[in-house]
């Protein structure tokens, strides 16, 4: 196990293929100021390229997940034109969002509340787990703000346009425990085992084919397919990718021997 250390994101590569990168400022709440978005766009970055790489999982230190984007310099945006806070806010959006571009799966571990931006951070990921008593919320009108950081497409991919609409307009607060109820995570828990279930997840997802895990999440990103023919299209093609791996030969005496399989991604 070895780990990676800035002040504000820390980065731990475990010896099962997961990487845990845990945000790091909870005097701030996590909020995403420049220093960290500089390390988490570096850290994401270092983990593309990391061959062995099997799932990343992504906390909070603290009390909160994220309270989002860092907003102490708002007050000053009214002097700045447009096109330039155009420029600066497309570039915050898709440095952090450049989670939605590793190829494995990413699981968000919402330690405590995640608002704003930082919810936004969690939705972006492939599976979200909840401490039951966290606080998810999404108030940019309620600051004078439009939505960002792709709220009025990941609130909707992920829940649905009711619960989008209420969140983002009426500014409706969900616990961790309603959110469970409604799909914007997939389970809470008690705050003091969010991060211990989600690894265990991690693990079995870490344990799985890599290559067929890497294609099934292609084949799931965006909400599936376009129609059901796509999909059996798409599958034609990825499922002999499968066929053709020592992977599959290895899954199926591992199921043949009745032992836990040892895939290579090979």
């Amino acid at each position: 196990m070895s780990g990676e250390q800035s002040e504000v994101l820390r980065v731990e590569r475990r010896p099962d293929g997961v990487a845990v990168l845990t945000l790091n400022d909870p005097g701030r709440r996590n909020a995403m100021s420049d220093e960290m978005t500089a390390a988490y766009k570096q850290a994401i970055a270092d983990l593309r390229g990391d061959t062995g790489l099997r799932c990343v999982v992504l906390t909070g230190a603290g009390t909160a997940f994220s309270s989002g984007g860092d907003l102490s310099w708002l007050a000053d945006t009214n002097a700045v034109a447009v096109p330039a806070l155009r420029d600066r806010m497309l570039e915050f959006y898709r440095t952090w969002l450049t989670i939605r571009s590793l190829e494995v799966p990413t699981i968000a571990a919402v330690n405590g509340h995640a608002v704003g931006a930082g919810l936004c951070l969690a939705l972006a990921c492939d599976l979200r787990y909840a401490a039951d008593d966290a606080k998810l919320l999404a108030p940019f009108t309620a600051l004078g703000l439009h939505p960002g950081m792709a709220a009025t497409w990941l609130f909707p991919e992920v829940a649905g346009l009711p619960l989008a609409r209420e969140m983002l307009l009426a500014g409706r607060v969900l616990t961790g425990a309603e959110a469970e109820r409604h799909g914007l995570v997939n389970q809470a828990f008690p705050r003091a085992d969010v991060l211990a279930e989600t690894l265990k997840t991690a693990e079995r997802i870490a344990a799985n084919a890599p290559i067929a895990t890497r294609l099934t999440k292609v084949a799931l990103a965006g909400g599936g397919h376009a129609d059901m023919d796509a999909a059996l299209r798409w599958e034609s093609l990825a499922q002999p990718v499968t066929m053709a791996s020592e992977d599959m030969i290895e899954g199926l005496t591992a199921q043949r021997e009745k032992r836990p399989a040892r895939f290579t991604g090979a």
